[in-house]
């Protein structure tokens, strides 16, 4: 992934997150303890927007969804419906590629009780549009939750009464196509709001949009 649309691994903008992960950095120093990166390929047609890094999952593994329970579930789903090669082992070096598909976080460092402020999802908003503007052939985005969903709107200049939120809805944004999705978090799950034949329903919905129109690459 190009560096330029990922944080600086020292990002200061948001003083919060900036002392949270310092806390965290002088508690686990084996940690990654930084702004999680991007991953995946540079010609991928699909980007998956999260919230943000979990204290022990992103934030101690260094890639988005590793190392947690919505990692089990999203992976396991990805690789389910064609989007990735390998096992995932809850580990960034299990070797594990992603296939057209990019995966982000709307909030790039973990926040306290992961609940990022207002103003620290506007502060980080830039590098979700400079994630997308790097993706020359993107063509659809999952949204994974409310957050996500709003943040990407916002990335784009879009209104959100003009696309509301809705698991299983998706939207014309003009250049890509929008899919909502309950967020695959452990208490989602637990509670039943999300289930994992509710997650591979959007994931199927997905597939079969981008097998059967696949649009041809964007102007960078």
């Amino acid at each position: 992934m190009t560096a330029l649309r990922d944080p600086a691994p020292d990002c200061p903008l948001c003083p919060r997150l900036v002392a949270f992960r310092r806390d965290a950095a002088n508690k686990h120093p084996d940690w990654h303890n930084a702004p999680v990166p991007s991953f995946g390929p540079d010609d991928a047609r699909l980007l998956i927007v999260g919230l943000a890094p979990g204290l022990q999952g992103a934030n101690r593994t260094g890639r988005p969804f590793t190392g947690d329970w919505a990692g089990d579930l999203l992976y396991e789903t990805l690789d389910r419906f064609g989007f990735s090669v390998g096992a995932y082992d809850e580990r960034p070096n299990d070797g594990l590629r992603l296939i057209d598909c990019v995966i982000v976080n709307a909030v790039r460092c973990v926040p306290p009780a992961n609940k990022p402020l207002p103003i620290e999802i506007k502060t980080c908003n830039g590098f979700l549009a400079a994630t997308q503007a790097a993706l020359p052939r993107l063509a659809a985005i999952v949204a994974l939750g409310r957050i996500g969903h709003e943040s990407l709107l916002r990335s784009r200049n879009l209104r959100l009464s003009a696309h509301p939120f809705g698991h299983g809805r998706h939207h014309d944004l003009g250049d890509a196509t929008l899919f909502d999705s309950y967020h695959c978090s452990r208490y989602n799950t637990n509670t039943g709001v999300l289930t994992t034949e509710m997650f591979h329903a959007v994931f199927a919905q997905v597939r079969r949009w981008l097998d059967a129109a696949p649009p041809p690459d964007r102007a960078v």
